[in-house]
């Protein structure tokens, strides 16, 4: 197939989760013998902080103005077999606009933020990268969040008719155990950009056992974070980490901490690529709970759920033995179940079994 992507970013993994997400997915489908066009548009705040100049095997298009693009994007489109659109592009309305105004390609929306969406509409507000005709014209709606709500909310709030889950994965190839590194040394570690809708539990499971635990190090690895943080003398940071630190950032952890942003902790089956990452790395995984959780991890076996700070005490007071099998038990489902490669091979069987729901009309040369 050949896929054209309209997302917020590939080339800059700073202050978001898509890049790395699309960086593992993408490899895996050009390793498949399926052609890949990635149109992002370069804005400051990415370019400044780019860690992908070019996509292996693929196609990227950085572009300034959607009129630049415009024309560009309508060839590629006409020569797809699957167009997808993503939650956050800054040109999403457009470019659903023009992918629907002609009906060769699947049409497909992809939300990588699906409570935050959700969110949105429950509180009458408006979501930027949908239109006011919502996602009727789809052929297909992936959401990055499961559960028996999506479907219905998408449906009634939305009029998408055929929406499937596309959860979150981890490239094996990028994240593996690799040796410790001094600096990323730690207890316990969190890797995530600040949020204000996960600042209470990143204090409760986090700064508060720091503070009880002062002869332990704790580390904090993420974008924007505000001078205000509760910092602590035993609490490092680190200003955000390209993809290439992950592995040695999590290999170092003794621990490492997942906090779910509120909306998606609320509608449950969502799990965090940072879960899969850390898992693949052979860390043993603490993690808030969440509705579904254990869809994707068994809680005490794979993985340890914190309620609050003496969840965390208990967890850091464990042998190392103990907390060693758990993280080989979530690397191995990991890898069984949640790499790029698995949700590469999902997407496709999804495209193929999607169907035209627009009739094709021919284009005025053909008519």
């Amino acid at each position: 197939m050949k896929i054209v992507i309209f997302g917020l970013t590939i080339s800059s993994s700073w202050g978001n989760g898509h890049a790395t997400l699309w960086r593992g997915l993408c490899k895996h489908l050009v390793r498949s013998g399926h052609a890949i066009v990635f149109f992002e548009r370069d804005v400051p705040y990415y370019a400044g902080a780019r860690d992908l100049l070019e996509l292996p095997g693929g196609q990227l298009e950085l572009f300034s103005t959607w009129d630049d693009i415009r024309a560009k994007a309508r060839d590629h489109i006409l020569s797809a077999d699957a167009v997808i659109v993503t939650s956050y592009c800054p040109d999403a309305i457009a470019a659903a606009q023009l992918i629907l105004d002609q009906s060769r390609a699947r049409a497909v929306f992809y939300d990588l933020d699906t409570p935050v969406t959700l969110a949105k509409l429950q509180a009458e507000k408006a979501v930027p990268y949908i239109g006011p005709g919502g996602l009727d014209g789809f052929d297909l709606v992936l959401s990055f969040t499961g559960g028996p709500r999506v479907a219905d909310e998408f449906h009634r709030k939305l009029g998408a008719s055929n929406v499937k889950p596309l959860y979150g994965h981890v490239d094996a190839d990028v994240h593996r155990r690799v040796p410790p590194q001094p600096q990323y040394r730690a207890a316990l570690s969190y890797l995530g950009t600040h949020s204000e809708d996960r600042q209470l539990a990143l204090e409760t499971l986090f700064v508060e056992p720091a503070h009880a635990r002062q002869d332990l190090r704790f580390l904090i690895g993420g974008a924007q974070y505000p001078d205000s943080f509760p910092w602590s003398p035993n609490i490092y940071f680190v200003r955000h980490l390209p993809p290439s630190e992950h592995a040695p950032f999590f290999s170092s952890s003794r621990l490492t901490l997942n906090v779910t942003r509120r909306a998606m902790a609320e509608m449950g089956w969502c799990p965090s690529g940072r879960l899969f990452e850390a898992a693949a790395c052979g860390t043993p995984l603490l993690s808030d709970a969440w509705a579904g959780i254990e869809a994707f991890f068994t809680p005490g076996e794979d993985i340890l759920i914190a309620h609050d700070k003496r969840d965390t005490l208990a967890a850091l007071q464990m042998d190392d033995a103990e907390l060693l099998r758990i993280a080989r038990r979530a690397r191995e489902r990991t890898l069984a179940q949640h790499s790029s490669g698995n949700r590469a091979s999902e997407l496709i069987a999804l495209l193929e079994q999607t169907t035209h729901r627009r009739a094709r009309q021919p284009d005025a040369e053909e008519a």
